[in-house]
């Protein structure tokens, strides 16, 4: 007897909206320019954001499984996304990618703390990778508040082996900002991180046409301001 597949569940409740979802999903999961792990992990922010933490959240987990990744490479995403999410909603998905886990027998993979010098503020905290004309501008609307973005930038600055890549972080909160509708300066620094880690124009566009299932009138907004920021970047001539 075969396993039932995650549509075959979704057409026992309702066989229409399985066609629509098998068509739509498949339209937008066959975009050539994002790799599989790519996708699994925007699949996977558009859950935390939306937040859609019961089926969903568990099939897109699931196919990252199928795909090749790890619960510990999806753990990575969600300390990442925690900044520009939240912690509680964050927080949310790891408590359900646990419930997950624990159900699929699979074990509680490890990690390696955070050197403590990261987890300071203040005078003496380590140096923050923050861009200086970010920090600029933060520090025109509040030291503080300042002071957290270089503690979140500190914290998710690590780099290496179990670790999301420059362009994979770049892409993930380019989606975030699809998904909260940020599209004014921490959508055009994305798209400036994700082009500065080598990705081309049609890549990042490709962000865009994947996040499409996830709200396509979201995505429409967010083409109107990912037309501008490519125009914005694009070389003189």
């Amino acid at each position: 007897m075969e396993t039932p597949t995650d549509f075959d569940v979704i057409d026992g409740m309702d066989p229409v909206f399985a066609q629509m979802a098998a068509a739509s999903v498949g339209h937008c999961w066959a975009v050539p320019e994002l790799s599989d792990r790519e996708k699994v992990f925007l699949a996977l922010v558009a859950d935390v954001c939306q937040p859609a933490l019961g089926l969903p959240f568990e099939m897109h987990v699931r196919e990252g499984l199928r795909r090749g990744l790890s619960t510990a490479d999806m753990r990575a995403l969600l300390r990442l996304v925690s900044y520009d999410s939240g912690y509680a909603a964050a927080l949310a998905a790891l408590e359900r990618l646990a419930e997950v886990e624990a159900a699929a027998g699979l074990p509680r993979p490890d990690a390696e703390p955070l050197p403590r010098e990261l987890l300071e503020t203040g005078p003496g905290a380590a140096p923050t990778p923050l861009p200086e004309p970010v920090r600029a501008e933060l520090s025109g609307l509040d030291p503080y508040f300042l002071e957290y973005f270089d503690l979140q930038s500190r914290m998710r600055g690590v780099q290496g082996p179990g670790t999301l890549s420059i362009r994979e972080r770049a892409f993930v909160t380019m989606s975030v900002d699809v998904h909260y509708q940020t599209l004014d300066e921490t959508f055009r620094i994305h798209v400036g991180r994700a082009l500065g880690a080598g990705a081309s124009a049609e890549d990042v566009r490709a962000v865009l046409r994947f996040n499409a299932q996830f709200g396509a009138t979201r995505a429409w907004q967010a083409w109107k301001a990912l037309n501008a920021c490519l125009a914005g970047f694009a070389p003189a001539r």
